[in-house]
């Protein structure tokens, strides 16, 4: 069978999240923290994805269904009592009832494998092998399985460390846990594994034994330790987030980024950004955040949920909460807050602002200080900045309110009636001046100073 062949032939994957992960000491499923904003599960799940499965099981213990309905197109298969892993590979055999393929399965808990280190794990079945194991070497002291290939190369058998001979235990080829099998043979030879040790519990790796026994080929691939690392704890959801971090980093700066101090900025899993951007140290793109060409964003700004468009300038200190959007060479500026707000072209909003459920059309000008009051305790209203208006510093704006294009509102005004285009809004209390008031007042406080000395 070629290459080409084998890819052609359905493929199902099955990742095992049945783990209750006592070691996080949290009450969320330990596959549903997250690592760059995205569950670990998703993680998971995301690189096979790119393999185009016809179906895709979670396997989750009782109650836990809420980890499959996390990733988009996963069904859940409940093992409701936990006797090994392939046993929980078994439970999902009814939610793939009538396929006929390749079944690929994977730990929840994995979530850095790259997609094309997976493609060439199941590619090794072309050859003809019933089943495939993803290994990888470790040179320090741990506990991992040891894969033992055979004098042709072969996977001749998969060991664990504590029943490995002094001699297998030299080998640095370990076992990741993930493992294609070829559709013509997985479920038989899932269901032969045996429970007939220690634990009682039937074991995923005895794939390999009971695939030999029958005559069947077995292979391997080869992935950096990095990528098949498993979380069980919060020191290792950490190792996991800093691999991930730098593995964004530097996918951002090689296709046309550049991040001044790329260690202090945080990226999340589905960042986007453009040629020519320039990040400045300490910005953090929370989920979907996309960002055009030649964009500057300054230090300390916070985006999550926005799109910015080519030649923007943020920040610094700017936070962009979800349902912004940036125009096109749009200015946000130090302690500006937007959320739901569309800055257009050539828009500023320079300093000291919050602008939510708004529109600030195309060349206005919100002046420092201004505050769209768009919430009244219960409802959220709109308010709508016309093109070319200018907004006095200090202005509040009770939504709902337009102002008109070209209109104009006089600093420190309380904006409570809509403004037509090119008028000129004020509302401030007459200023009233009372003549030497000051020099009386430091008077008498001068004459109490001394009574009471």
């Amino acid at each position: 069978m070629t290459a080409t062949a084998a890819s052609a032939k359905p493929l199902a994957v099955v990742i095992l999240a049945a783990g209750k992960g006592t070691r996080m000491r949290s009450d969320t499923p330990k596959v549903l923290h997250e690592i760059a904003g995205l569950p670990i599960v998703g993680h998971a799940a995301k690189a096979p994805a790119a393999l185009d499965p016809q179906k895709l099981v979670i396997v989750v213990g009782p109650g836990m269904e809420a980890i499959a309905d996390s990733v988009p197109g996963a069904v859940a298969a409940v093992q409701h009592d936990r006797l090994g892993t392939a046993h929980a590979v078994l439970a999902a055999k009814d939610a793939l009832s009538g396929f006929d393929g390749d079944l690929m399965i994977l730990n929840g808990d994995v979530p850095l494998i790259r997609p094309e280190t997976l493609a060439a794990l199941r590619g090794s079945l072309s050859g003809g092998a019933a089943v495939a194991v993803l290994g990888f070497h470790c040179h320090d002291d741990h506990a991992y399985g040891r894969l033992i290939l055979d004098a042709d190369g072969q996977l001749d058998r998969i060991v664990e460390d504590k029943d490995a001979t002094p001699e297998e235990k030299t080998s640095t080829l370990c076992n990741s846990n993930a493992i294609v099998l070829a559709g013509a043979h997985a479920w038989d030879i899932l269901e032969a594994i045996d429970n007939d040790n220690a634990q009682g519990e039937y074991y995923l790796p005895d794939v390999v034994k009971v695939a030999r026994a029958r005559g069947l080929g077995c292979t391997h691939s080869e992935a950096p330790e990095d990528e098949v690392h498993g979380i069980n704890s919060r020191v290792e959801l950490a190792r996991a987030e800093g691999l991930l971090q730098a593995r964004l980093r530097r996918a951002a700066m090689e296709n046309g980024a550049t991040l001044i101090a790329p260690e202090t900025v945080h990226f999340s899993h589905d960042t986007v950004l453009g040629r020519d951007v320039i990040v400045e140290p300490n910005v953090v793109f929370g989920p979907g955040v996309t960002v055009g060409d030649h964009v500057t964003i300054k230090g300390f700004s916070h985006l999550e949920g926005t799109q910015v468009r080519d030649g923007a300038v943020l920040g610094p200190y700017a936070r962009l909460r979800p349902g912004t959007e940036i125009g096109v060479k749009a200015k946000i500026g130090n302690f500006v807050e937007t959320k739901k707000a569309r800055i257009e072209d050539g828009a500023k909003v320079n300093h000291l602002s919050y602008i939510g459920d708004a529109r600030v059309g195309t060349g206005a000008n919100v002046g420092a200080g201004t505050i769209t009051c768009n919430y009244d305790g219960y409802d959220k209203h709109f308010t709508d900045i016309g093109a070319g208006a200018f907004i006095g510093s200090n202005t509040s704006l009770v939504a709902p309110v337009t102002i008109g294009d070209g209109g104009y509102t006089g600093s420190g005004s309380v904006i409570t009636k809509d403004v037509t285009g090119d008028a000129l809004a004020v509302e401030r209390s007459v200023q009233k001046e009372v003549p030497g008031w000051a020099a009386r007042f430091r008077a008498r406080k001068e004459e109490a100073k001394k009574k009471g000395a």
